[in-house]
């Protein structure tokens, strides 16, 4: 299985930036995908997840602003980020959980990961 995470990038507060991971040895329809971020100091936090049956969580701070969706057939799982705040910057990644665990939120159900890719945000 490798996950690879791409698309991160510096933006300024207020934009827009779209992040893929793009999934190998996964079947994205029977796995459930999350997306994590970490900022400098920080724990590791739950973004959003895409559930095996397509239903999606996302965090309370991203709420609204974030989308995550998935498209089966390429094996891409996306996250569309909008409105974009500086505390939105850290590095983001991907995560594949095929046990489908009730516990989308918590990091240690995910059994794959991918390398991370970095988001900053300027004023």
């Amino acid at each position: 299985v490798q996950l690879q995470a791409s698309g991160g990038g510096l933006v300024q507060a207020g934009g827009s930036l779209r992040l893929s991971c793009a999934a190998s040895g996964v079947t994205l329809n029977q796995n459930t995908m999350g997306w994590f971020r970490q900022a400098p100091g920080k724990e590791r936090e739950v973004v959003a997840a895409i559930r095996w049956s397509g239903s999606t969580y996302y965090g309370d701070s991203v709420k609204g602003r974030f989308t995550a969706s998935r498209d089966n057939a390429k094996k891409i799982v996306y996250l569309q980020m909008n409105s974009l705040k500086l505390e939105d910057t850290a590095v983001y990644y991907c995560a594949a959980d095929r046990d489908r665990s009730v516990a989308i939120t918590n990091a240690r159900v995910y059994d794959y990961w991918g390398q991370g890719t970095l988001v900053t945000v300027s004023s």
